[in-house]
């Protein structure tokens, strides 16, 4: 009796486990879903890594793509349904230390110059004004024909731009110039 009660009870364990959603990844302590539905449609976790600077972990970024890349100048370009997550995983994220990074980034992606896009840059920049707290999320969800969505813990924040500053907006992780070349990467599914 007691070995058919242990083998009913492992079978609903693993029954329950399967039936649970299951995460893609988890990275320094952030479950990544493998999937992110977005009006009609449903991307897949491309990758996931993590933001460091001067040995501190300060995000954790994943990359959601209709199709599985390994290049970023093509998901830069696509004109499709993309979206990039950014978990913050470290205290030491202000606002001020958000938007500089940000601008940076925006700098490097574009060359210098901003000048097309600078009104979506200045407007997105907003978002980053308020607190910005350990474990808060921010979503970068780019639907063509609207713009991208900036969505800060689940609430929409705005919607800016175009593709022009989609490109922009992503080639700060996977432009020739990345924020950083492992998390490049890792979002690309390199490593």
């Amino acid at each position: 009796m007691k070995k058919a009660l242990s083998t009913c009870f492992a079978s609903l364990i693993i029954t329950a486990a399967l039936a649970a959603p299951a995460s893609a990844m988890t990275v320094e302590g952030v479950d990544v879903p493998d999937t992110y539905s977005v009006m009609d449609t449903k991307l897949k976790l491309n990758g996931a890594g993590t933001r460091s600077k001067w040995f501190m972990d300060l995000y954790v970024g994943g990359l959601y793509v209709p199709d599985t890349v390994g290049d970023g100048e093509a998901v830069i370009n696509a004109d499709e349904p993309q979206a990039i997550t950014l978990h913050i995983i470290s205290g030491m994220i202000t606002s001020d230390r958000m938007s500089e990074a940000t601008l940076e980034g925006f700098e490097a992606s574009t060359d210098g110059d901003m000048a097309a896009i600078q009104a979506d840059v200045d407007r997105f920049m907003d978002v980053f004004k308020a607190e910005i707290n350990e474990g808060d999320v921010f979503d970068l969800v780019y639907l063509p024909g609207e713009g991208v969505k900036v969505l800060k813990n689940g609430e929409l924040k705005d919607t800016v731009g175009d593709l022009a500053f989609k490109k922009a907006l992503f080639g700060i992780w996977l432009s020739d110039k990345p924020a950083q070349e492992d998390l490049k990467e890792k979002m690309l599914g390199q490593r």
